[in-house]
């Protein structure tokens, strides 16, 4: 059972993650260890070339990995991100950009996971994060 639920998320994204609302950063499911985001299409997003920019892309896999963690260890807003590997596989399409996101370890003060990103409607990747956050002592 997640130790977040839903509607506390969003409430932790309205108060503390004023980045995450900006985007338009919009979580569809969250369960222990795991969380779905869309983010929705917008031409601000894209770099030269017509392409979704990096950064968009890392802050919406960073968020989505935020969300897992705070799943499975509840509402400590000072874990912190303290490793983001991300390897982009292919260039997204000019739509919304889903994450979907899992924990693949969590320790007493480490949690591991990962995210994948997909252009909606596509079931090929764009990009691929791993990523560790550091949980604070209780």
């Amino acid at each position: 059972m997640s130790r977040i639920t839903l509607d506390e998320f969003k409430k932790v994204m309205k108060e503390s993650l004023p980045f995450a609302v900006m985007m338009g950063a919009e979580v569809i499911e969250l369960s222990e260890g795991r969380a779905t985001f869309r983010l929705p299409y917008h031409d601000d997003w894209l770099r030269p070339g017509g392409t979704i920019s990096g950064p968009v892309l890392m802050g919406l896999a960073d968020l989505a990995m935020y969300a897992v963690v705070l799943s499975a260890v509840g509402r400590v807003e000072l874990a912190v991100t303290t490793n983001l590997n991300i390897n982009f596989l292919r260039k997204p399409a000019p739509v919304d950009v889903i994450a979907e996101a899992r924990m693949l370890k969590l320790g007493k003060r480490l949690a591991v996971g990962e995210v994948e990103l997909f252009s909606e409607g596509d079931p090929d990747m764009v990009a691929h994060v791993t990523a560790t956050y550091s949980i604070p002592p209780r």
